[in-house]
């Protein structure tokens, strides 16, 4: 194993029964309680039969809370007591009131636009994502799970269900296959290439052909584990003590990307130019005119519109950004 595997095997916490890692999932709704437009269960970490059984018993603290018609947030806490030190993604609510919280002796419910969230009660903790009368995901016992590993690093894990025939896309900018099923793909910014796993611009955020997404509100890495150790699961990891994500009803993939770009922003419009065809002189090791005009000429010969011609770096005289680095150092 390398420097870099080394790095990212903590993240990858799909086998929960790995030497040296102590998991606590969820398994049984132990309470609950409505405060304002949040509903919160707390989920012990074992079956709970008695009043004795709480003695040393564990907790998982699960908020369920709606920021727009048709998007729920759950957060999982396991220690509330971590200062948050950012940075943070900057969410974006919809006032009015579009938040129904019914609890009767089976479930609890959380209701958003025509999106609801179902939380059964008894020995066994599950929860429900549905449109409609359609189940769409969920989560199943010891799904939500705190993982401490030997070395007293905790992470919090969420597992969320895939159905037969479903497959994911997403995750930002990838350089692997466009369906992400059977991947394990790193959220964590890389100056990597275009010939491996890492990649530049990376999104925690996923769609499936279902018609729902799943953003999760994590700035740092969070490790996902599509559909590659568990088949019909998306498994997603970070480090610390709580995570957060958001399902969003859309109920296509267009409505999931409305949704999720009113959550977190929506970019400005580019100028017209930018949407035509881009070309590059892609690394290769001519750069006088007559190649770089050959790449031009050979456009308009084809009648193919050209907008923008980016010169590649190989230009410029090798390591050059370094000696420059070394003159400002020195200069300072």
């Amino acid at each position: 194993m390398d420097i870099e595997d080394d790095f990212f095997q903590p993240f990858r916490l799909g086998h929960i029964n790995s030497i040296g890692y102590s998991v606590s999932g969820a398994v049984q709704a132990y309470d609950f309680a409505v405060k304002g437009d949040t509903l919160t269960a707390y989920a012990s970490t074992a079956l709970m039969p008695g009043r004795g059984a709480t003695i040393n018993a564990q907790l998982i603290t699960v908020q369920f809370h709606s920021l727009a018609p048709g998007v729920i947030g759950v957060k999982l806490i396991h220690y509330a007591g971590v200062r948050d030190r950012g940075p943070t993604f900057e969410l974006y609510k919809k006032n009015g009131d579009h938040t129904v919280i019914e609890e009767n002796d089976q479930e609890a419910v959380l209701r958003s636009g025509n999106l609801s969230v179902v939380i059964k009660k008894g020995p066994e903790w599950s929860v429900h994502f549905y449109r409609g009368n359609e189940r769409i995901t969920g989560s199943r016992a010891k799904s939500m799970a705190h993982i401490v590993e030997d070395g007293g690093q905790a992470y919090m894990r969420e597992e969320l269900d895939l159905g037969v025939g479903e497959w994911v896309y997403g995750l930002g900018e990838r350089f692997t296959s466009f369906v992400k099923n059977g991947q394990v793909v790193d959220v964590w910014n890389q100056d990597g290439g275009t010939s491996s796993e890492q990649a530049y611009k990376n999104i925690p955020f996923y769609l499936t052909n279902k018609g729902y997404g799943v953003f999760v509100n994590q700035p740092d890495l969070v490790s996902f584990e599509v559909a590659s150790e568990k088949v019909k699961k998306v498994q997603f990891s970070v480090r610390g003590e709580s995570l957060e994500y958001f399902v969003i009803d859309g109920p296509d993939p267009k409505g999931v990307l409305d949704k999720y770009t009113n959550l977190t922003g929506k970019p400005a419009l580019p100028p017209a130019w930018t949407f035509g065809l881009w070309l590059s002189t892609s690394f290769t090791t001519q750069y006088d005119e007559a190649t770089v005009n050959s790449f031009v000429d050979g456009m308009l010969e084809r009648d193919i519109p050209l907008e923008v011609f980016h010169f590649d770096c190989f230009w410029m005289k090798a390591s050059s950004g370094m000696k420059r680095y070394s003159q400002i150092r020195k200069a300072c």
